[in-house]
């Protein structure tokens, strides 16, 4: 599996399941927040919410099977071999009075659960625990203001206890919004980190036993 970040949400996902490539991508952004989406192309897109910076899948080209699957709301979805549960969530603490609902989505590629927490506001209840279960390798958000910030983030890590955490949505050259940046998650989390410009994982080679912190170089 290989994972690239595009900036704020948007991941691409990449796998070969059986002898066929799966491509995903996660909450696509259009240029609204300061940066143009790559060229990319997906076999499956999925939006946690309905806002500019996340919900762009007209961006997103049909990848190698010819067709897109956009999944945009809770429930269980297999495709193309992905297993997908989307589970929802609030976008703020007054229960989405303020921002509304997201959806996390926890993704099986190859018996790696890789879980996409879009804008999460809120910490996980013990419901979203059991429902989730086992998570591999963690995208969550840490620049606060519209979401979870450092410290939230860091609590929901020790919840889950993810194999790997990847942060996103926090503030980064060329962003327009106002967000965080990336010190005070990295401070939470010990300070130690690996940067990669992608992430290349097997589950063999997951780490065991302890969560590892990987920042990813946007591309």
């Amino acid at each position: 599996m290989n994972i690239s970040w595009y900036g704020q949400s948007c991941f691409k996902i990449e796998a070969k399941i059986k002898k066929d490539k799966l491509t995903v991508i996660t909450d696509p952004y259009n240029k609204s927040i300061g940066f143009r989406l790559p060229k990319v192309k997906a076999d499956i897109v999925t939006v946690s919410h309905d806002h500019d910076d996340h919900n762009n899948s007209e961006a997103v080209n049909p990848g190698g099977s010819g067709k897109k699957i956009i999944v945009n709301r809770p429930g269980e979805y297999e495709v193309s071999g992905c297993l997908l549960q989307g589970v929802g969530a609030f976008h703020d603490k007054e229960q989405g009075d303020k921002r509304g609902k997201v959806t996390m989505f926890n993704m099986d590629i190859n018996g790696i659960n890789v879980l996409h927490m879009g804008d999460i506001g809120t910490k996980l209840s013990d419901k979203q625990l059991e429902v989730l279960g086992n998570v591999d390798i963690l995208l969550i958000p840490v620049g606060g203001v519209y979401t979870v910030d450092a410290k939230e983030a860091a609590e929901i890590v020790r919840q889950l206890e993810p194999r790997i955490v990847i942060p996103m949505h926090y503030k980064v050259p060329g962003l327009k919004l106002d967000l965080d940046g990336l010190d005070k998650f990295k401070k939470e989390m010990g300070n130690s980190a690996e940067v990669l410009n992608k992430l290349k994982v097997k589950k063999k080679d997951l780490p065991q036993d302890r969560t590892e912190l990987v920042i990813l170089e946007k591309v």
